[in-house]
């Protein structure tokens, strides 16, 4: 958009911000609009490349104090224009704009036929005069601001690289354990007893003791490698031994590639606070699994 044109945008309404924004809320507006429009974010859509040259060019017009009194000068006289003209019926509206560029075309013609007289200049002349002058000598806070969205854009491309070279998190709760043994009496397990068998292995997330039917539970640990080691090495008490196995066996993991440990490592408090949500929820998990075992039951 050429620069000459700047003088009919409202450029607060571009913002979104008041008139009496400080120079804090001016920086902060530009940011939120001009991140979402950002030509490294739309590289086809010419329509928010040219939003976002607008909003520069309001950050630079409205952060320079000279620039912007003669911008609002001309934004105030074009209101109460524009309210005196709401004022006027059609016919005299019309006879008044003309008068209007009338007035205008003679003052341009005098001011090139006599480019040194002492004829005042309008306020869009000296608008225009200021946007001149910021398009030669630069603007300090437009590009301070620039950088800080390319750094932006970098660190989340750079994020999303990380996410996606990580190996995907277990999900506890698709991967439950089913517990049998032989129950006798006087020789079945308390929920106590089982849990110091499991926890030896990590967190347990919830278990369920089949109160209906003796010598069944199901389990639901908090990591794969604690599942693992749980089928391969648990047995209980020798006495009356336990069988593990899964309700759904997980599917075959990909290994992380060896560009990906550093991600890996980088996201273990993210795990850390899955793991810790997965644990609020055990009541929850427990109803869940209580559900699927009287399923099971139905099933058998």
């Amino acid at each position: 958009m050429a620069s000459k044109k700047f003088s009919d945008i409202n450029l607060y309404d571009l913002l979104g911000i008041s008139l009496e924004a400080d120079q804090n809320e001016i920086r902060k507006a530009y940011r939120k609009r001009a991140l979402d429009c950002h030509p490294d974010k739309n590289p086809d859509n010419p329509q928010a490349v040219e939003r976002f040259h607008e909003l520069s060019k309001a950050l630079e017009i409205l952060t320079d104090e000279s620039a912007r009194a003669a911008y609002d000068k001309v934004l105030k006289a074009k209101k109460a224009a524009e309210l005196r003209s709401r004022q006027l019926d059609g016919k005299r509206q019309k006879l008044k704009q003309e008068l209007e560029e009338r007035e205008r075309a003679a003052l341009h013609k005098l001011a090139k036929s006599q480019p040194y007289s002492t004829v005042a200049k309008s306020d869009e002349e000296l608008l225009q005069e200021q946007i001149e002058r910021l398009r030669r000598e630069g603007s300090r806070l437009l590009e301070e601001e620039q950088r800080a969205m390319q750094e932006q854009f970098r660190r989340n491309h750079a994020e999303k690289q990380r996410l996606l070279q990580q190996p995907a998190q277990f999900d506890s709760a698709q991967h439950r354990i089913k517990m049998k043994w032989k129950a006798e009496a006087g020789q079945d397990y308390t929920q106590d007893q089982l849990l110091k068998y499991l926890k030896k292995y990590g967190d347990v997330v919830a278990l369920v003791v089949n109160s209906k039917r003796r010598g069944r539970a199901m389990v639901e640990l908090a990591t794969r490698e604690a599942c693992d080691m749980v089928l391969a090495y648990e047995k209980g008490d020798p006495a009356k031994p336990l069988h593990f196995e899964w309700v759904t066996p997980p599917a075959e993991e990909k290994q992380p590639s060896k560009g990906s440990t550093a991600g890996s490592a980088a996201s273990s408090t993210d795990y850390e606070d899955l793991v810790m949500r997965k644990m609020r929820q055990a009541e929850e998990r427990k109803r869940l699994i209580e559900q699927m075992m009287k399923e099971e039951e139905g099933n058998e």
